[in-house]
């Protein structure tokens, strides 16, 4: 089942976006962090989670864990970091950036292996490729952002592994499939900054 677990409300995702935000300024200030506690025992649970973030809506980082390893607003904190200063595909963020970029959170529900790609639905279901030591994923945004239907979708992310993009039809790739919860500061109406 990729069903998307949690079931987050407004007061729970605000908590969640300002913690990123607060967790990259903290990072800019070269200050520790301390997420403050919860406002609810959900988002202590261990759930896969990415943080992206668009500076004037184009891509400026997106980082994540696939799978639940620690608490989720633990982990949101640390991607959200990451996200700013780690994502190789883009320079670390600089301050006077701060304040231009909007927070995307995409909470992720437990991956299932398919064995058929009709499985797949696009626009519902993000994708996670395995084959040998190469990985790939694609949220499930990226398929409606682009356009995609099922096959380019499932070439899209098997080139994000670093393999042919016609992989997917090999016997020896896995395919998985989640679904994901996605927020966003723009969304809530949060622009104004929470530092």
């Amino acid at each position: 089942m990729a069903s998307t677990i949690l079931s987050l409300n407004e007061h729970e995702k605000r908590y969640l976006l300002r913690l990123a935000r607060e967790a990259i300024a903290a990072a800019l200030r070269k200050a520790d962090f301390t997420p403050p506690e919860p406002p609810s025992p959900k988002l202590k649970e261990h759930l896969g989670v990415f943080v992206t973030l668009h500076e004037g809506g184009q891509l400026r980082g997106c980082i994540g864990l696939v799978e639940g390893i620690k608490p989720l607003h633990q982990a949101v904190a640390e991607m959200a970091v990451a996200a700013a200063f780690q994502d190789p595909r883009f320079n670390p963020l600089q301050p006077e950036e701060l304040d231009k970029i909007d927070i995307e959170i995409s909470v992720l529900s437990p991956l299932k292996k398919i064995e058929r790609i009709e499985e797949i639905q696009v626009g519902t279901h993000g994708l996670f490729i395995k084959k040998g030591y190469n990985r790939g994923l694609l949220l499930p945004q990226v398929a409606t952002e682009w356009g995609w239907d099922r096959e380019v979708f499932l070439s899209q992310t098997c080139l994000k592994a670093g393999l042919p993009g016609d992989c997917w039809q090999d016997a020896e790739t896995e395919i998985y499939i989640f679904s994901a919860e996605i927020f966003s500061e723009q969304e809530l109406g949060l622009e104004t900054p929470a530092t």
